[in-house]
């Protein structure tokens, strides 16, 4: 197999992209709106200019939700094998979510929690 697959298999997706967008202009009407390239929010017409800055709230907001997000990516495969692997599973899950409370502390501590 080696490197002569991965040339191939990339050579492919040249092809296939390339003649996707080929056909796609040979076969599809072009018209001309003014309204087609406007961002679109909603069925609101937009307003002002679409650069805004926004709150790093949000951002934390996000960051700590996928946090625990992932820590229910790791909590299903122990609550599979639990029973299997004993108490030694049960102690390390519980250093885990001790871990993860003291993380959720400290956000909340520094306010990132708070939505506005």
């Amino acid at each position: 197999m080696g490197s002569s697959s991965l040339i191939v298999l990339a050579l492919a997706a040249i092809v296939f992209s390339a003649g996707a967008m080929i056909v796609s202009r040979i076969f599809v009407k072009r018209t001309t709106n003014p309204q087609k390239g406007e961002p679109y929010e909603c069925g609101i017409p937009t307003e002002g200019s679409p650069w805004k800055q926004f709150s790093v709230g949000y951002y934390l907001f996000a960051l700590i939700f996928l946090i625990f997000d992932v820590e229910l990516i790791f909590l299903y495969p122990w609550a599979v094998v639990v029973k299997r692997v004993g108490w030694t599973s049960l102690i390390e899950i519980i250093i885990f979510f001790f871990i993860l409370f003291m993380g959720f502390l400290y956000a909340h501590k520094k306010g990132a929690l708070k939505w506005m």
